[in-house]
Protein backbone atom coordinates (compact mmCIF):
# COMPACT_ATOMS: atom_id res chain seq x y z
CA UNK A 1 0.00 0.00 0.00
CA UNK A 2 1.54 3.29 -1.11
CA UNK A 3 1.81 5.96 1.59
CA UNK A 4 2.27 9.71 1.67
CA UNK A 5 3.73 11.90 4.41
CA UNK A 6 3.01 15.63 4.37
CA UNK A 7 5.12 17.99 6.47
CA UNK A 8 3.16 21.19 7.03
CA UNK A 9 4.47 24.62 7.96
CA UNK A 10 2.50 27.81 8.37
CA UNK A 11 3.33 29.42 5.05
CA UNK A 12 5.19 32.28 3.44
CA UNK A 13 4.75 34.96 0.78
CA UNK A 14 5.70 33.84 -2.72
CA UNK A 15 7.94 36.88 -3.15
CA UNK A 16 9.29 39.77 -1.04
CA UNK A 17 6.90 42.23 -2.66
CA UNK A 18 4.03 44.25 -1.28
CA UNK A 19 1.48 42.48 -3.46
CA UNK A 20 2.71 38.99 -2.54
CA UNK A 21 2.86 39.84 1.15
CA UNK A 22 -0.61 41.37 1.00
CA UNK A 23 -2.00 38.22 -0.62
CA UNK A 24 -0.37 36.03 2.02
CA UNK A 25 -1.48 38.15 4.97
CA UNK A 26 -5.02 38.31 3.59
CA UNK A 27 -5.32 34.52 3.56
CA UNK A 28 -3.48 33.99 6.85
CA UNK A 29 -5.24 36.65 8.89
CA UNK A 30 -8.66 35.82 7.47
CA UNK A 31 -8.57 32.42 9.16
CA UNK A 32 -11.00 32.42 12.08
CA UNK A 33 -8.64 30.12 13.98
CA UNK A 34 -5.84 32.67 13.78
CA UNK A 35 -7.82 35.73 14.87
CA UNK A 36 -10.75 35.22 17.23
CA UNK A 37 -12.30 38.67 16.96
CA UNK A 38 -15.89 39.48 15.90
CA UNK A 39 -15.82 39.07 12.12
CA UNK A 40 -17.03 42.47 10.95
CA UNK A 41 -14.75 44.32 13.35
CA UNK A 42 -11.74 42.25 12.34
CA UNK A 43 -12.35 42.54 8.60
CA UNK A 44 -12.53 46.32 8.95
CA UNK A 45 -9.17 46.30 10.74
CA UNK A 46 -7.65 43.83 8.30
CA UNK A 47 -8.69 45.60 5.10
CA UNK A 48 -8.56 49.14 6.44
CA UNK A 49 -5.31 49.08 8.40
CA UNK A 50 -3.24 45.90 8.31
CA UNK A 51 -3.22 45.04 4.61
CA UNK A 52 -2.62 48.55 3.24
CA UNK A 53 -0.11 49.68 5.87
CA UNK A 54 1.57 46.54 7.19
CA UNK A 55 2.14 44.82 3.83
CA UNK A 56 4.78 47.31 2.56
CA UNK A 57 6.69 47.17 5.86
CA UNK A 58 6.64 43.39 5.98
CA UNK A 59 7.74 43.21 2.33
CA UNK A 60 10.80 45.34 3.12
CA UNK A 61 11.63 43.06 6.03
CA UNK A 62 11.40 40.00 3.78
CA UNK A 63 13.68 41.65 1.24
CA UNK A 64 16.39 41.76 3.90
CA UNK A 65 16.22 38.03 4.65
CA UNK A 66 15.23 36.49 1.27
CA UNK A 67 17.61 33.68 0.32
CA UNK A 68 17.98 31.39 -2.70
CA UNK A 69 14.91 32.99 -4.32
CA UNK A 70 12.68 32.03 -1.39
CA UNK A 71 11.99 32.84 2.24
CA UNK A 72 14.11 31.20 4.95
CA UNK A 73 11.02 29.35 6.17
CA UNK A 74 10.50 27.63 2.83
CA UNK A 75 14.22 27.11 2.23
CA UNK A 76 14.93 25.36 5.53
CA UNK A 77 11.60 23.50 5.59
CA UNK A 78 12.33 22.02 2.16
CA UNK A 79 15.89 21.09 3.11
CA UNK A 80 14.52 19.40 6.23
CA UNK A 81 12.01 17.37 4.22
CA UNK A 82 14.69 16.48 1.66
CA UNK A 83 16.91 15.18 4.45
CA UNK A 84 14.13 13.11 6.01
CA UNK A 85 13.21 11.75 2.58
CA UNK A 86 16.75 10.45 2.15
CA UNK A 87 16.62 8.74 5.54
CA UNK A 88 13.26 7.13 4.75
CA UNK A 89 14.54 5.88 1.39
CA UNK A 90 17.59 4.34 3.07
CA UNK A 91 15.63 2.72 5.91
CA UNK A 92 12.65 1.52 3.85
CA UNK A 93 14.02 0.88 0.34
CA UNK A 94 11.22 -1.53 -0.59
CA UNK A 95 8.32 0.60 0.65
CA UNK A 96 6.43 3.04 -1.54
CA UNK A 97 6.50 6.24 0.50
CA UNK A 98 6.19 9.76 -0.85
CA UNK A 99 7.21 12.73 1.31
CA UNK A 100 6.11 16.29 0.59
CA UNK A 101 6.23 19.78 2.07
CA UNK A 102 3.03 21.83 2.17
CA UNK A 103 1.99 25.19 3.59
CA UNK A 104 -1.29 25.98 5.30
CA UNK A 105 -1.24 29.45 3.74
CA UNK A 106 0.29 30.52 0.45
CA UNK A 107 1.76 28.40 -2.29
CA UNK A 108 2.24 24.63 -2.15
CA UNK A 109 -1.10 24.29 -0.41
CA UNK A 110 -2.17 21.25 1.55
CA UNK A 111 -5.00 20.73 -0.93
CA UNK A 112 -2.70 20.65 -3.96
CA UNK A 113 -0.30 18.35 -2.14
CA UNK A 114 -3.05 15.91 -1.19
CA UNK A 115 -4.32 15.89 -4.78
CA UNK A 116 -0.80 15.13 -6.00
CA UNK A 117 -0.28 12.27 -3.56
CA UNK A 118 -3.66 10.69 -4.25
CA UNK A 119 -3.08 10.98 -8.00
CA UNK A 120 0.23 9.18 -7.44
CA UNK A 121 -1.64 6.27 -5.88
CA UNK A 122 -1.17 6.92 -2.16
CA UNK A 123 -3.81 5.15 -0.07
CA UNK A 124 -2.54 6.22 3.36
CA UNK A 125 -1.59 9.74 4.38
CA UNK A 126 0.18 11.10 7.45
CA UNK A 127 0.13 14.84 8.19
CA UNK A 128 2.92 16.24 10.35
CA UNK A 129 2.47 19.92 11.30
CA UNK A 130 5.82 21.48 12.17
CA UNK A 131 4.41 23.03 15.34
CA UNK A 132 5.86 21.27 18.42
CA UNK A 133 3.39 22.90 20.81
CA UNK A 134 -0.30 22.53 19.96
CA UNK A 135 -2.38 25.67 19.51
CA UNK A 136 -5.76 26.23 17.95
CA UNK A 137 -4.17 29.12 16.04
CA UNK A 138 -1.77 26.81 14.20
CA UNK A 139 -2.29 23.07 14.65
CA UNK A 140 -6.08 23.16 14.75
CA UNK A 141 -6.08 25.40 11.69
CA UNK A 142 -4.21 22.64 9.85
CA UNK A 143 -6.71 20.05 11.07
CA UNK A 144 -9.57 22.26 9.83
CA UNK A 145 -7.98 22.46 6.39
CA UNK A 146 -7.44 18.71 6.17
CA UNK A 147 -11.07 18.06 7.08
CA UNK A 148 -12.21 20.69 4.59
CA UNK A 149 -10.24 18.97 1.84
CA UNK A 150 -11.67 15.54 2.57
CA UNK A 151 -15.21 16.87 3.01
CA UNK A 152 -15.23 17.47 -0.76
CA UNK A 153 -14.17 13.93 -1.64
CA UNK A 154 -16.22 10.75 -1.85
CA UNK A 155 -13.21 8.43 -1.60
CA UNK A 156 -11.32 9.40 1.56
CA UNK A 157 -7.98 7.69 2.20
CA UNK A 158 -6.80 6.34 5.52
CA UNK A 159 -5.12 9.23 7.28
CA UNK A 160 -3.65 10.33 10.57
CA UNK A 161 -1.90 13.38 11.92
CA UNK A 162 0.50 14.37 14.67
CA UNK A 163 -1.12 16.71 17.20
CA UNK A 164 2.04 17.85 19.01
CA UNK A 165 5.52 16.73 19.99
CA UNK A 166 6.49 19.29 22.61
CA UNK A 167 7.63 16.68 25.16
CA UNK A 168 9.11 14.19 22.70
CA UNK A 169 12.48 13.19 24.10
CA UNK A 170 14.16 13.47 20.69
CA UNK A 171 12.77 17.00 20.25
CA UNK A 172 14.01 18.18 23.63
CA UNK A 173 17.38 16.53 23.05
CA UNK A 174 17.67 18.17 19.61
CA UNK A 175 17.10 21.57 21.23
CA UNK A 176 19.61 20.77 23.96
CA UNK A 177 22.15 19.65 21.39
CA UNK A 178 21.80 22.93 19.49
CA UNK A 179 22.35 24.92 22.68
CA UNK A 180 25.34 22.82 23.73
CA UNK A 181 26.89 23.18 20.29
CA UNK A 182 26.45 26.95 20.40
CA UNK A 183 27.98 27.13 23.85
CA UNK A 184 30.94 24.99 22.79
CA UNK A 185 31.65 27.34 19.89
CA UNK A 186 30.84 30.72 21.47
CA UNK A 187 30.94 30.23 25.22
CA UNK A 188 27.97 30.45 27.54
CA UNK A 189 25.94 33.55 28.33
CA UNK A 190 24.73 34.67 31.73
CA UNK A 191 21.11 33.68 31.04
CA UNK A 192 19.22 31.53 28.52
CA UNK A 193 15.97 33.08 27.32
CA UNK A 194 13.49 30.74 25.62
CA UNK A 195 11.22 32.90 23.47
CA UNK A 196 8.01 31.28 22.20
CA UNK A 197 5.52 32.78 19.78
CA UNK A 198 2.71 34.37 21.77
CA UNK A 199 -1.06 34.04 21.49
CA UNK A 200 -3.82 36.12 23.10
CA UNK A 201 -4.28 35.36 26.80
CA UNK A 202 -8.00 34.90 26.19
CA UNK A 203 -7.30 31.92 23.93
CA UNK A 204 -5.67 30.10 26.84
CA UNK A 205 -8.50 31.07 29.19
CA UNK A 206 -10.90 29.47 26.70
CA UNK A 207 -8.99 26.20 26.70
CA UNK A 208 -6.00 26.42 24.35
CA UNK A 209 -3.21 24.26 25.88
CA UNK A 210 -0.43 26.19 24.13
CA UNK A 211 0.93 27.95 27.22
CA UNK A 212 1.15 24.69 29.14
CA UNK A 213 2.93 23.04 26.23
CA UNK A 214 5.47 25.89 26.04
CA UNK A 215 6.12 25.71 29.76
CA UNK A 216 6.57 21.94 29.60
CA UNK A 217 9.03 22.25 26.72
CA UNK A 218 11.01 24.95 28.49
CA UNK A 219 11.12 23.02 31.75
CA UNK A 220 12.20 19.81 30.01
CA UNK A 221 14.94 21.64 28.12
CA UNK A 222 16.21 23.34 31.28
CA UNK A 223 16.36 19.98 33.07
CA UNK A 224 18.17 18.37 30.14
CA UNK A 225 20.72 21.19 30.11
CA UNK A 226 21.09 21.02 33.89
CA UNK A 227 20.07 24.65 34.41
CA UNK A 228 19.03 26.14 37.72
CA UNK A 229 15.90 28.32 37.90
CA UNK A 230 18.01 31.50 37.90
CA UNK A 231 19.85 30.50 34.72
CA UNK A 232 16.92 30.52 32.29
CA UNK A 233 13.64 32.28 31.56
CA UNK A 234 10.62 31.88 29.30
CA UNK A 235 8.95 34.67 27.34
CA UNK A 236 6.48 35.24 24.49
CA UNK A 237 7.02 37.28 21.33
CA UNK A 238 5.23 38.56 18.23
CA UNK A 239 2.11 40.01 19.84
CA UNK A 240 -0.34 41.76 17.54
CA UNK A 241 -2.91 44.39 18.47
CA UNK A 242 -3.88 45.87 21.83
CA UNK A 243 -5.34 42.80 23.54
CA UNK A 244 -3.33 41.16 26.31
CA UNK A 245 -1.18 38.28 25.09
CA UNK A 246 0.73 35.66 27.05
CA UNK A 247 3.37 37.20 29.28
CA UNK A 248 6.13 37.95 29.99
CA UNK A 249 6.69 39.66 26.66
CA UNK A 250 10.06 38.99 25.05
CA UNK A 251 10.85 42.61 24.18
CA UNK A 252 10.14 43.85 27.70
CA UNK A 253 12.00 40.91 29.20
CA UNK A 254 15.26 41.60 27.35
CA UNK A 255 15.07 45.28 28.28
CA UNK A 256 14.57 44.34 31.92
CA UNK A 257 17.45 41.87 31.81
CA UNK A 258 19.77 44.43 30.24
CA UNK A 259 18.83 47.08 32.79
CA UNK A 260 19.35 44.60 35.63
CA UNK A 261 22.96 44.10 34.60
CA UNK A 262 22.87 41.05 32.32
CA UNK A 263 25.54 41.70 29.69
CA UNK A 264 25.60 38.43 27.77
CA UNK A 265 22.23 36.90 26.84
CA UNK A 266 21.57 33.66 24.95
CA UNK A 267 18.21 33.48 23.15
CA UNK A 268 16.51 30.40 21.70
CA UNK A 269 13.12 30.13 19.94
CA UNK A 270 11.99 26.52 20.58
CA UNK A 271 8.52 26.85 19.01
CA UNK A 272 9.92 27.66 15.57
CA UNK A 273 11.02 24.57 13.64
CA UNK A 274 12.96 26.68 11.13
CA UNK A 275 14.09 30.26 10.70
CA UNK A 276 11.48 32.78 9.63
CA UNK A 277 10.73 36.49 9.79
CA UNK A 278 9.92 36.27 13.50
CA UNK A 279 13.27 34.74 14.43
CA UNK A 280 15.58 36.64 12.09
CA UNK A 281 14.02 40.09 11.80
CA UNK A 282 12.17 40.30 15.10
CA UNK A 283 14.38 38.42 17.56
CA UNK A 284 17.87 38.79 16.08
CA UNK A 285 16.97 42.24 14.78
CA UNK A 286 14.55 44.35 16.82
CA UNK A 287 14.85 42.52 20.14
CA UNK A 288 18.63 42.37 19.73
CA UNK A 289 18.66 46.16 19.44
CA UNK A 290 16.48 46.59 22.54
CA UNK A 291 18.98 44.59 24.57
CA UNK A 292 22.01 46.57 23.42
CA UNK A 293 20.26 49.94 23.68
CA UNK A 294 19.48 49.28 27.34
CA UNK A 295 22.92 48.26 28.53
CA UNK A 296 23.38 44.74 27.24
CA UNK A 297 26.56 43.90 25.37
CA UNK A 298 26.22 40.49 23.70
CA UNK A 299 22.85 39.29 22.38
CA UNK A 300 23.54 35.77 21.16
CA UNK A 301 20.78 34.24 19.06
CA UNK A 302 20.89 30.44 18.90
CA UNK A 303 19.54 29.29 15.50
CA UNK A 304 16.45 27.11 15.07
CA UNK A 305 16.84 23.39 14.44
CA UNK A 306 16.38 24.05 10.71
CA UNK A 307 17.71 21.17 8.58
CA UNK A 308 20.21 19.96 11.17
CA UNK A 309 20.95 16.26 11.49
CA UNK A 310 19.25 16.18 14.90
CA UNK A 311 16.10 17.73 13.43
CA UNK A 312 16.07 15.29 10.53
CA UNK A 313 16.44 12.40 12.98
CA UNK A 314 13.55 13.74 15.05
CA UNK A 315 11.25 14.02 12.03
CA UNK A 316 12.26 10.56 10.85
CA UNK A 317 11.41 9.16 14.29
CA UNK A 318 8.01 10.88 14.26
CA UNK A 319 7.27 9.30 10.87
CA UNK A 320 8.32 5.78 11.83
CA UNK A 321 5.21 4.81 13.80
CA UNK A 322 3.08 5.69 10.78
CA UNK A 323 5.32 3.91 8.30
CA UNK A 324 5.52 0.70 10.29
CA UNK A 325 1.82 0.40 11.23
CA UNK A 326 0.87 -0.61 7.72
CA UNK A 327 -2.38 -2.36 8.61
CA UNK A 328 -3.72 0.20 11.05
CA UNK A 329 -6.85 2.12 10.07
CA UNK A 330 -6.19 5.76 10.79
CA UNK A 331 -8.89 8.35 11.30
Amino acid sequence: MKSGIVFINLGTPAAPTTSAVRQFLKQFLSDRRVVEVPRLIWLAILYGIILPFRSPRVAKAYQQIWMNDMSPLRYFSQRLVDGVTKKVRERYPNDEIELRLAMNYGQTSISDTVDELLAAGCERLFFLPLFPQYSATTTAAVHDEINRIFSRRRDIPQWSWLRNYHRQAAYVEALAQSVRQYWSEHGRGERLLMSFHGIPKRNVELGDPYQRHCEETASALAITLGLNSNEWQLSYQSRLGKAEWLQPYTDKTVISLAMSGIKKLDVLCPAFAVECLETIEEIDGEVHEYFVENGGEEFRYIPCLNDSEAHQNLMFLLCQSFIEEKTHLFS
